[in-house]
């Protein structure tokens, strides 16, 4: 298996221009990543408005991750996910012909497989591939909770799986599943509890707040893993009050907002059925981000 993603890792948005995938700026936004001490990247992700890219899309962002960071530190932790199965096997498939790091994949929304349902999915995703291979739980999105006697028991009988982004929000969550499989890696992805999940022996983030901030956030996880939880905590109560903003409304459209005001992406385009955000929530992202240095390029 090849070295296991650990570390500060960035969910991507997708920049959109007149209605199309805008390819030198996503290249642009990774490089950018790669700049300023992110660890991996991770393309087609959730926030990557994955459930509304074409299956052609959804390739060429993890086709583009790979083409910019070849020959760099920085990683590929490619979104492999869909509410059907053979459709992640697809993608899954081709993640890995492009050459990323790794697989992550997100839970099937809407279908509310059962537990059994969730173990089959996850075996026929990880088995078409060799790849290391990441679970990804996000219930308040997908509406299905992948609990942990399903994620130990994933964790033991595939051999490529090796992590989990937790994005359930319970510290208790990260305990039990560390307590009672040591070796996994589990990745915070809720922003707000980066420090908490890495001072209990998480191996790293998948952030959103990383797409604005990629110095801070980087800065956050490797200090702690230094073992300076001081310094770490610091960073994380500093972006706490971004945090929030950045969740005020349905991710990702505070996100590509707060990118859009910092001059990182030249139009503030999403797939409908998002939509920007009010004026009042605009407003607010826009004095929130006042409050801190988005470094350029």
């Amino acid at each position: 298996m090849n070295s296991l993603i650990s570390g500060a890792t960035t969910a991507l948005i997708t920049p959109f221009k007149n209605g199309k995938l805008d390819e030198p700026t996503y290249a642009k936004l990774i490089l950018r990543q790669i700049n300023h001490g992110i660890d991996a990247v991770c393309p087609v992700g959730t926030t990557g408005e994955s459930a509304t890219l074409s299956h052609d899309e959804h390739k060429r962002c993890i086709e583009i991750a790979v083409e910019v960071c070849k020959d760099t530190a920085c990683k590929v932790l490619a979104g492999a996910g869909s509410n059907a199965t053979h459709e992640a096997v697809d993608i899954a498939k081709h993640a890995q012909s492009c050459g990323v790091d790794a697989i992550f994949s997100v839970t099937p929304y809407y279908n509310k497989p059962s537990q059994e349902g969730l173990y089959q999915h996850y075996k026929a995703i990880a088995s078409a591939v060799e790849v290391p291979f990441m679970l990804y739980n996000v219930p308040g999105r997908t509406g299905v909770d992948l609990q942990p006697d399903t994620v130990c028991r994933l964790f033991d009988d595939l051999p490529n799986i090796f992590g989990i982004k937790e994005a359930t929000g319970s510290i208790e969550r990260t305990i039990e599943l560390l307590y009672r499989r040591p070796g996994l890696y589990l990745f915070s992805g809720d922003d707000a509890i980066d420090y908490a999940i890495l001072s209990n022996g998480g191996k790293g983030i998948t952030s959103v707040t990383a797409n604005l901030l990629p110095d801070l956030k980087s800065r956050l996880v490797h200090t702690a893993f230094a073992g300076d939880f001081k310094a770490s905590k610091a960073i994380n109560d500093e972006l706490f009050p971004l945090n929030k903003i950045l969740f005020c409304e349905s991710n990702p459209i505070p996100i590509k907002a707060a990118m859009y005001i910092a001059g990182l992406i030249d139009k503030l385009e999403y797939r409908l059925p998002l939509v920007k955000p009010s004026i009042k929530n605009m407003k607010k992202i826009e004095e929130t981000i006042k409050n801190y240095q988005i470094v350029g390029v």
